[in-house]
């Protein structure tokens, strides 16, 4: 397959937000708990619970934010529940997530001290489904005022400084989940919430609203016509979800992970681009109230969601990784660059041992895996903060079950010492791509390149092998003429750097 890129150099765009990369983190099977929270007395090295391998991994990938508790976890939690000595706290039923007890080991004061040893923004999920104004207020004072009896009892609970928490979920899939709520009648909400969720000095909120599953574009009208503006006509409205998941067939998802043929493959690939649709129609409603662009779209939750792994808990949704998922995760990452101008926050489905993480973490133990999007994540780190560079595309597409999707989809940036990066995908399962690459507007010096392939496309990193599916330099990438050129294998991605 014959692929012409170019990129143009010469005429840097919008800031590609770094939030675009976050990462979420729930209450559900082993993400918390034997996940990132291993306990003060684990055997596992930790730093105040928290596993410090992890910790360590994450950083790697420059997590900018990091969403807590939830996802449907979130409507049912009290956050008084999660503070004060540990002993003394409720035990409480997960009924959302295998009906297990959740001790609320972690909480507050913990999940904080997570994104401090991580470097990243806290992203707190707030209950409007079975919590109240005054609940959801008392818990921004007792995050970010620095004086009163709220701040008093922080201290009290070993923290004296405010930490100052910036974004901020007003409810979590309220159509759902969250209430099953009608746009109206959310949009109401929203507003009421809003109102008492305050600023506190030096600690300016981004408040985000539960927004809509899929191309609900009808409850994107309703919240931007109802709650954009505020009683004196400024935005109310810092930002606004939307959820999708790459799901093959029917609800609930039945299909594996890993045992897949390229008919499956391409399923994936098909199913996964509409992302773009659903991103392009969600933009155009809110560009008719916001030509300014104000309020950001937040994909807050996404991801591929297949069915469990065969021995584990059904409500636990864990599931193993390929390149196929790598595959994925580039490809929607390019999308939310491609609309950077409105995406400027998006949370991958999630961290780790649930749905497509980066890592899996062994039941019990002590070993860790590293998953194939994990390593594009670190590939497209380089785009985090940089000015994104428009990029023709002339390559044939992929088709399947009457769905086009792109043949080789990519991305481009300009970094702020001046070196251009760029990203891109080979959707094809079988074919490898024949890409030329001109970069307008200066001669291409190539820096670094590294791709990340496998030769079977089913293979998955395990504790047993935990780096089969990784990055690898990659030598074949040839500059002739002003003009770089290079084979893209099949189901693979590749990150180009020139100085």
């Amino acid at each position: 397959m014959p692929a012409h890129l170019t990129v143009h150099a010469d005429a840097p765009g919008p800031v590609i937000d770094r939030h675009i990369f976050g990462h979420f983190a729930e209450h559900l099977g082993r993400c918390i708990y034997d996940g990132l929270w291993v306990g003060e007395n684990s055997p596992v090295p930790n730093v105040r619970g928290w596993r410090s391998d992890l910790v360590a991994a994450l950083k790697q990938i420059r997590v900018p934010n990091l969403r807590w508790p939830g996802g449907c976890f979130a409507d049912d939690y009290h956050w008084r529940d999660g503070i004060g000595p540990r002993e003394k706290r409720p035990r409480r039923v997960n009924a959302h997530w295998g009906g297990v007890v959740e001790s609320n080991a972690v909480g507050t004061h913990e999940f904080l001290d997570l994104c401090e040893q991580l470097g990243c923004e806290p992203y707190l999920a707030g209950n409007v489904g079975s919590g109240s104004p005054r609940e959801l207020r008392d818990w921004v004072e007792y995050c970010n005022a620095p004086a009163g009896t709220l701040a008093d009892e922080r201290a009290a609970n070993g923290r004296r400084e405010p930490w100052k928490v910036r974004l901020w979920g007003v409810g979590n899939e309220t159509w759902g989940c969250g209430g099953n709520m009608t746009a109206e009648y959310y949009a109401g909400e929203y507003r009421r919430f809003a109102t008492y969720v305050r600023d506190f000095p030096g600690a300016p909120l981004y408040r985000v609203g539960s927004g809509a599953r899929n191309d609900d574009f009808h409850w994107t009208e309703v919240m931007m016509r109802e709650a954009f503006k505020g009683p004196l006509g400024g935005p109310m409205l810092q930002g606004l979800s939307v959820h999708y998941y790459t799901v093959l067939g029917d609800w609930p998802p039945s299909h594996p992970a890993t045992g897949f043929d390229h008919h499956a493959w391409k399923s994936v690939m098909a199913e996964g681009w509409k992302m773009e649709a659903i991103v392009r129609g969600h933009r155009a409603v809110m560009d008719r109230y916001d030509a300014k662009g104000l309020t950001a779209l937040v994909v807050d939750e996404w991801g591929a969601w297949y069915a469990v792994e065969p021995g584990t808990n059904p409500g636990f949704l864990y599931q193993q990784q390929t390149i196929r998922d790598a595959v994925l995760a580039a490809l929607t990452l390019n999308i939310f660059i491609n609309h950077c101008e409105r995406v400027r926050i998006a949370n991958l489905a999630q961290i780790v041992n649930v749905l497509q993480a980066v890592a899996l973490t062994e039941e019990g133990g002590g070993r860790l895996v590293l998953t194939p999007t994990w390593d594009v994540l670190a590939l497209y780190a380089a785009h985090q903060g940089a000015n994104r560079l428009g990029v023709d595309n002339d390559t044939p597409s992929g088709t399947h079950g009457g769905l086009d999707y792109p043949g080789v989809s990519a991305t481009a940036s300009l970094a702020t010492d001046g070196a251009v990066n760029v990203t891109l995908c080979n959707t094809d399962p079988a074919a490898p791509a024949e890409i030329t690459l001109a970069l307008k507007g200066r001669l291409p010096v190539l820096a670094g390149a590294r791709v990340l392939s496998t030769p079977v496309l089913t293979t998955c990193n395990t504790f047993d092998q935990p780096r089969a599916v990784t990055t690898r330099p990659f030598d074949g990438v040839r500059v002739h003429g002003g003009q770089v050129q290079f084979s893209l294998p099949p189901g693979s991605v590749a990150a180009l750097h020139f100085s």
